[in-house]
């Protein structure tokens, strides 16, 4: 009888994780896509490198 319970245990953890796994991916890839309709990119510039020569204050100010 414990061992049934320790499997089920287990099996709901397991469970769990997975759904917050796929969350967090689901979460990630519509933060991503929300960005970009929002004329955001990945590092916050509009360059099309983003080597850090966009990241100055002088770029920003003009």
């Amino acid at each position: 009888m414990q061992f049934l319970l320790l499997s089920a245990t287990g099996t709901i953890v397991s469970v769990v994780i997975a759904v917050l796994a796929v969350g967090l991916v689901a979460f990630g890839i519509g933060y991503q896509i929300w960005c970009k309709k929002k004329g955001k990119s990945s590092c916050g510039c509009d360059c099309s490198s983003c080597g850090g020569c966009c990241h100055t204050r002088k770029k920003k100010e003009k």
